[in-house]
């Protein structure tokens, strides 16, 4: 019994999708699906007959299922699995949320990435196992052959995350601040013969003004963007951006920390996060073998040829948006020297970043309870 809480969201929704689309409804389990506010509904249309929606608060309900796959986020899982456990539920927890990424007793999954650690989890008991933060995720999808050829020293990314990434909330609230610059420039200014300064006043004194909507961003993203995502720490990093270094190493299961830090920037895409890298390599190793290890690593990352016309068409939000591809360009040595390397890569956060190293991880565990 596989219970589904949170299928209604976002990032639930990308995970419905992509399990409808892999046909993994037709596994050999039987899916039960919750709700925080319609018990007794009617759940999705998975191709299986399924009971009305169950209480999502309930204990009871919850300790008869093996397995509980939760997109409700970080507020319902610091409610209800602290109570589930104590009640003496032995099932597997796979979590999107990030309420329990650092738990000693939890494995952070990105599988292509990390099935060694996946399964010795699995073989030590542990039961609770939890989706990764998007941009570290989508990063060692895109560079993960060089940290397992060993190569890398230290890291800095300079992230540009998406709207999507702060909940749909805040995505109704971009398109409505675009749509708000476009509706108030005067039709006058968009003509050729008028000066281009009156048209970037204008456009910036409704950015400073209260017309623009900002109750989620709490700025101006669209024609701007926002240097800080999540909450300050005492070191002077978000906790956005100490998650690189944090969840990393634990994804790999470095015994030895590899340094990581960077800026992390809310800039006006709808959808995927890009992140621009520097890597300083543990020695000089041709470029041509760095591109064989990064585009041999796994079946997704996309070699992006370091040129104008491939990048513009291939490394960007607007191409990668609703795949699983990740692109990775940009790519070069860079002056500092030649173990310092340079490149840019882009992943869609609601797939890599979010729903799908949950959906694989269900199906980890369905594959290895049928056998």
């Amino acid at each position: 019994k596989v219970g589904f809480v949170g299928w209604r969201g976002m990032v639930g929704s990308v995970l419905m999708e992509r399990m409808l689309a892999e046909k993994n409804f037709d596994l050999d389990f039987s899916p039960i699906f919750f709700t925080t506010s319609n018990v007794g509904g009617k759940g999705p249309n998975v191709g299986k007959d399924i009971p009305p929606l169950q209480d999502a608060f309930s204990i009871e309900a919850l300790s008869a299922l093996d397995i509980v796959v939760t997109c409700q986020g970080g507020d319902y899982t610091n409610e209800v699995h602290p109570k589930l456990r104590a009640a003496g539920w032995k099932g597997f927890w796979v979590d999107a949320a990030s309420s329990l990424r650092m738990k000693d007793d939890a494995v952070i999954i990105l599988d292509p990435v990390n099935r060694h650690v996946i399964d010795k989890g699995i073989e030590e008991g542990i039961k609770d196992y939890i989706g990764g933060n998007c941009t570290v995720s989508l990063m060692l999808m895109g560079l993960g052959g060089l940290f397992k050829a060993g190569l890398v020293e230290w890291m800095t990314t300079m992230t540009y995350q998406a709207a999507s990434g702060a909940g749909a909330k805040n995505m109704r609230e971009l398109v409505a601040q675009m749509g708000k610059v476009a509706g108030s420039v005067d039709p006058a200014l968009m003509e050729d013969k008028a000066n281009i300064l009156d048209l970037d006043r204008a456009v910036t004194a409704l950015l400073r003004s209260d017309a623009l909507p900002r109750e989620n961003f709490g700025a101006p993203l669209a024609g701007s963007l926002i240097p800080w995502i999540d909450k300050a720490l005492e070191n002077g990093q978000t906790k956005e951006e100490w998650k690189g270094v944090a969840e990393t190493n634990k994804i790999l299961g470095n015994a030895v920390q590899i340094p990581i830090d960077g800026q992390c920037v809310r800039i006006g895409a709808m959808r995927c996060h890009s992140q621009a890298i520097t890597i300083k390599l543990k020695r000089d190793v041709p470029l041509a073998e760095i591109e064989s290890l990064i585009a041999g690593y796994n079946e997704w990352v996309r070699l992006v040829p370091n040129n104008k016309e491939d990048t513009l068409r291939q490394l960007s939000p607007a191409a990668v948006g609703g795949s699983l591809e990740i692109p990775v360009g940009r790519l070069r040595k860079m002056n500092l020297g030649p173990e310092y390397l340079t490149c840019f890569t882009v992943g869609d956060q609601l797939l890599w970043g979010a729903a799908e190293p949950v959906r694989r991880m269900l199906v980890i565990l369905l594959e290895r309870a049928a056998k």
